[in-house]
């Protein structure tokens, strides 16, 4: 049977058909698979960085401990024009500390250094007046902080106990016991996000654009180009002040001191002619603080500041909530009795003409009268035991971006960390400038900062 043309050239076309069906197939799984490549290209590229970023973290850790350990003045920050705060570059990544500076100032830059835990309050010794002071506090959720870590079932005027707490959904008990973290207060009774991060969702102590904008994104703020933070800026669990030598003796009792050993320390450290000049604890006397006795001894502040480490009016083996009068902010000065909020501005003024890294706490009697010097001085401390490192790195390319909290004891024979808390969760902490140099760097990997 003869098959006609107009039916061959049917055959061609339905064959052309199919070839092209067939090659359309074939791209289309090409391209998927190129593209399923790309990404696969892309995530191993972003786990590459992330990698890299989370070993710079582990050597900006590393690097700070060595700081703190060489520390010309122990229980000091270490001065800022002494060490690389960031970028600090680390083959293709780079890391930065992210610190605080004096003053919340209308900037969108971080400040970047290593800060002092004991500039802040301690949750577990502050009293509900002290802890009423700090910004965003009520009365009420400042009573609930004490009953929380209170041993009793008492509540305290305006605060809440278990009972309180048996009324929320989900029901829980008051924990009675001091705060192991400052995240606690999640759970305090009051302890609303707006009071504990203020307009600083991410916690890196400056105004981000998101901080600035009013309620277009969050957090809710007031756009009055000024951060207001939140209590968790404020507050600590980890101040405590050994009663030890740096050597790891016991330091002299001031009050307790029934060896000599103070007179021995003024005769080795200044002659016996000075020694006998300098008056020494007698009869009844007992001291609140050391700083109430550098008051009555005569000795000049150089002098003092000598032999001050040497020195304490506690028979305990550690302080505890002591605060760091050459660090803390005006914020957290306000609430120490006898500075208070009348007093905590003009502190903060006189220190910064002091040297860098000082650890003497003598020059806050010449800002304050003897009375207040007296009532505040059992509060107060020239120097810090624990250290907070918040290192944020990124990796090849500037992705792969991690955040790492650290605190860090130096109250033993090396220091130890005592917290670790990752929170790349809460957003870029680095600024815009440091976003825009990072792009830059993209396109030129060649260039550094």
């Amino acid at each position: 049977m003869k098959i006609s043309s107009s039916t061959k050239k049917h055959q061609k076309g339905s064959v052309l058909i199919i070839v092209l069906w067939i090659s359309l197939g074939l791209v289309t799984i090409a391209l998927l698979f190129g593209h399923s490549m790309m990404l696969e290209f892309r995530a191993a590229e972003n786990r590459a960085a992330g990698w890299q970023a989370e070993q710079a973290v582990e050597a900006g850790l590393r690097y700070a401990i060595y700081l703190i350990k060489n520390l010309e003045e122990p229980g000091s920050i270490p001065v800022l024009e002494t060490f690389q705060s960031g970028p600090v570059a680390l083959g293709e990544a780079y890391f930065w500390y992210i610190g605080r500076a004096n003053s919340y100032l209308s900037t969108v830059e971080p400040f970047f250094g290593i800060q002092d835990e004991a500039a802040k309050l301690n949750l577990n010794t502050a009293t509900v007046e002290m802890l009423e002071v700090l910004p965003y506090m009520t009365p009420q959720f400042a009573a609930a902080i004490v009953d929380w870590r209170d041993e009793d079932e008492d509540p305290t005027e305006n605060g809440a106990e278990t009972e309180t707490y048996l009324q929320l959904t989900p029901a829980y008990e008051a924990k009675n016991a001091p705060f192991d973290s400052i995240d606690e207060l999640h759970m305090v009774y009051g302890g609303q996000p707006e009071f504990l991060y203020g307009e600083d969702i991410n916690r890196n102590g400056v105004l981000d654009l998101n901080e600035n904008d009013g309620d277009v994104t969050y957090p809710p703020d007031n756009q009055d180009g000024r951060l207001d933070p939140g209590i968790l800026e404020y507050v600590t669990v980890y101040t405590t002040k050994p009663d030890t030598e740096a050597e790891g003796s016991q330091a002299i009792d001031l009050n307790n001191d029934e060896d000599d050993q103070l007179e021995e320390l003024l005769e080795e450290t200044f002659g016996s002619e000075r020694a006998d000049e300098i008056s020494t604890p007698g009869g009844n006397t007992t001291y609140d603080s050391v700083l109430e006795y550098y008051n009555a001894s005569g000795m000049t502040s150089e002098e003092f500041a000598q032999i001050e480490g040497r020195l304490t009016v506690s028979n305990d083996d550690i302080e505890g909530g002591l605060i760091n009068v050459n660090t803390a902010s005006e914020a957290v000065l306000a609430c120490v009795p006898g500075i208070g909020v009348e007093n905590a501005g003009s502190v903060v003024a006189q220190r910064q003409s002091n040297e860098p890294g000082t650890s003497t706490i003598t020059w806050i009697s010449d800002i304050l009268d003897e009375e207040a010097v007296d009532e505040a001085s059992p509060y107060l401390t020239g120097t810090t035991s624990h250290y907070l490192i918040d290192v944020a790195a990124v990796g090849r390319g500037g992705k792969g971006y991690r955040r790492t909290q650290f605190v860090v004891e130096t109250s033993g024979q090396e220091p130890t960390i005592v917290a670790r808390k990752n929170l790349p969760r809460l957003g870029w902490a680095l600024g815009e400038q440091t976003r825009l140099q990072l792009a830059e760097l993209k396109q030129n990997p060649i260039r550094r900062f």
